[in-house]
C-alpha cells in the first residue's frame, strides 16, 4: 500500500473550486443571493460537478473584474 506524505505545515491550500456556501462566503453575500444569480444566469457561470454546482476561482474573479462600475473606473 503506497503511503501519502503528509505537509508539516499548517497552511493550507485553497480549494481551486469553491462550492455556492464558499462563494457566497467569499463574496459576502447571502447564499440565497447566489442561488438567485445562478437561476436568473446573472452571477458567475458554475459548473456542474455530478449532482453539485461548483465555481472555478478564476472565473468568479474574472466575473468580479467585469462587475467594475464603469463611471468609477478612470
Amino acid at each position: 500500500m503506497a503511503s501519502m506524505s503528509v505537509s508539516s505545515s499548517t497552511h493550507t491550500p485553497e480549494p481551486r473550486l469553491l462550492s455556492p456556501e464558499d462563494l457566497a462566503e467569499y463574496l459576502g453575500v447571502p447564499l440565497a443571493t447566489v442561488y438567485r444569480w445562478r437561476a436568473r444566469r446573472t452571477g458567475p457561470p458554475g459548473l456542474r460537478v455530478g449532482k453539485h454546482v461548483r465555481y472555478r476561482r478564476e472565473v468568479v474573479e474574472r466575473w468580479l473584474d467585469e462587475q467594475a462600475d464603469p463611471k468609477r473606473a478612470a
